[in-house]
């Protein structure tokens, strides 16, 4: 059932003038309304707060905006609304809620405690590197191709406003990482190399060479001559007076004041109190009690047991040698290899369409928004990983993408692309994300969040699929999929290493030559990733092994009665949950399936 209007209701009954009736209608609000209106006034404070976000669901009421995230304002007004929230929810008498509403409580209070603690940490004062970061996100939301809407005048007009808002947070950010120096945050002197080169591609000589160009060179056919001359005019402006001598200040404060002063250390621990920071980052992460010690011995016997698997692939093709000869093989024989970015692209969109017949072989949900395949922009390409995704608007008004990274041929193998396919395309990221985002009956702050481990862990169950939806019948195919699982458990050994063993970038990069079939552009841009952002590698293996091993306790326990199609919509129904949380329902369900 949708929620909404029960939120009205309570709305209107609150609204009625003081009277019996009032006072009656009042005091029959239930435990679940009560927690329906919280989570739903909260989500409404968060769309205001990060407008971006309210953007990318397809809700347009505020693009606007662009709020200055990292000023020391718009911090404390976060922790005072995540302060007021926790205590609305902790209000709440959960012994009287049932089934989804408890469901909603339970994770609802566990994301406001979690988010408080993370604001101990002075992220705001290391707020950019080479793969997450404002000054990128905003170049793609303003070249006309990303997810702010360039359809209508207004939708011009709005973002030409939301220019004001970034220019205000690169001023800021340059007051951050001064701040960063004295105190001793400051990000790894390789991270902050690569990102110079991103910025200085945006210091071009004239507006038509910039990429915010884009919305002016693709003006809808509906807008007449003098409203194209007038915007036009004004993108023109902004583009010369605001836009580029904002990259031009972060830049030159980056190659002239930060990189002198930047660390050589590459681990979370190397800064104040990193330690304990990087111990709430795994656990926020995984969604699991694991410890960084833990999970580094998984990543090390994963490792060993997908290189057995691999060898078997190795008799299968009859190759004479050892693995790491048969590493070179794969990553040196052109056969492997496209020579033309479109044949890249075109392969994958062929692929779309081969897995799409099979995929009712294992669900009976299919998500209603479909997805494009698109190059990843020439701006971050350097930067980026092979693959990811861009959830479609909720509207319809923009499919999914799936971005390719069409840099460095030699470092995209063919045998790598099935499983990246299903990774990020269907039946992984698009398929669960989209599914999620269209449930009916789930607050909204369920339907548009996510959990790394549960996210990710289902984008690499997704892979392991691939023979029960009719593909890696090539074993070398086969093997670029066991390669991505190995990737996944070395992510688990490099980052715990990097982060809580004090590893040196080197020590990844050797690691990874010696155990993967990598080539340099990918190591290298994978080992500067995980030093980037702390933690986030950890959910794909973590998140995989915990759906896996629930597949294979409800296959054991129900026998003939275990339906596949069944158990993923128990898994996809309820949107992304905490790993903790999705063991306990998955054992409900089983309990259920057995009656």
């Amino acid at each position: 059932m949708n929620r909404l209007p029960v939120i009205f209701l309570i709305l209107a009954a609150f609204a009625l003038p003081a009277s019996g009736v009032a006072t009656q209608k009042a005091a029959t609000v239930t435990e679940s309304e009560k927690l329906i209106q919280i989570v739903e006034d909260y989500f409404e404070e968060q769309l205001k707060l990060h407008p971006v976000q309210a953007t990318s669901i397809g809700d347009n009421r505020y693009n606007d905006r662009f709020t200055n995230s990292i000023s020391p304002e718009f911090i404390s007004h976060a922790e005072a609304i995540e302060r007021q929230y926790l205590q609305k929810v902790n209000s709440i008498q959960p012994e009287l809620l049932k089934a989804q509403d408890l469901l909603s409580y339970e994770i609802f209070k566990r994301d406001r405690e979690l988010a408080l603690k993370e604001l101990r940490f002075p992220s705001h004062l290391l707020p950019v590197n080479q793969s997450y970061s404002v000054p990128t996100g905003f170049a793609q939301l303003g070249s006309g191709e990303g997810e702010h809407p360039f359809k209508t005048v207004k939708d011009y007009e709005d973002f030409l406003k939301r220019i004001d808002g970034f220019v205000e947070w690169m001023k800021q950010a340059i007051v951050n990482m001064r701040e960063g120096i004295k105190k001793g945050y400051v990000q790894p002197a390789v991270l902050m190399e690569k990102f110079v080169p991103q910025l200085e591609s945006h210091l071009v000589s004239s507006p038509e060479k910039s990429i915010f160009w884009g919305p002016v060179r693709n003006f809808p056919g509906t807008f007449n001559a003098a409203e194209k001359e007038r915007l036009e005019k004004a993108y023109r402006e902004a583009i010369i007076r605001k836009i580029i001598p904002a990259y031009r200040s972060l830049n030159d404060f980056i190659k002239n004041d930060y990189l002198k002063n930047a660390r050589r250390t590459i681990g979370l621990s190397g800064l104040p109190d990193g330690v304990a920071w990087y111990d709430l980052a795994v656990k926020i992460l995984t969604t699991t009690d694991l410890t960084s010690e833990q999970i580094h011995q998984i990543g090390l016997e994963e490792v060993k047991r997908i290189h057995e698997e691999m060898k078997k692939v190795m008799v299968e093709v009859e190759f004479q040698g050892n693995l790491k000869d048969f590493f070179r093989y794969v990553n040196e024989d052109p056969i492997f290899y496209y020579t033309k970015q479109e044949d890249l692209l075109n392969g994958y969109r062929e692929l779309k369409q081969r897995i799409a017949p099979s995929l009712a072989k294992l669900f009976d949900v299919m998500p209603k928004a479909d997805y494009e395949v698109r190059a990843v922009e020439e701006f971050r390409e350097k930067s980026a990983s092979g693959g990811s995704y861009q959830n479609a608007t909720l509207d319809g008004s923009r499919p999914g993408i799936f971005y390719v990274n069409t840099y460095d041929l030699t470092a995209r193998p063919i045998w790598a692309m099935e499983a990246l396919s299903l990774h990020e395309a269907s039946p992984g990221h698009h398929f669960q994300i989209s599914i999620q985002q269209e449930l009916e009956g789930l607050p909204r702050f369920r339907r548009f969040s996510g959990y790394g481990a549960y996210v990710e862990g289902w984008g690499l169950y997704a892979e392991s699929l691939g023979r029960e939806l009719g593909v890696y019948e090539n074993p070398y195919q086969y093997f670029g999929s066991l390669n991505a699982e190995l990737w996944r458990s070395i992510r688990l050994v490099v980052d715990t290493g990097i982060h809580a063993k004090g590893w040196t970038r080197e020590d990844v990069l050797k690691y990874m030559y010696e155990n993967s079939a990598v080539r340099e552009a990918r190591a290298v841009s994978e080992a500067e990733r995980y030093i980037a952002a702390p933690g986030q590698a950890l959910g794909y293996k973590i998140g995989q092994m915990k759906i896996r091993e629930l597949r294979t306790r409800a296959e054991k326990t129900l026998g003939k009665k275990f339906d596949v199609r069944k158990f993923h919509n128990a898994i996809l129904v309820d949107g992304a949950l905490p790993l903790d949380v999705l063991e306990k329902k998955i054992g409900r369900w089983i309990t259920e399936q057995q009656k």
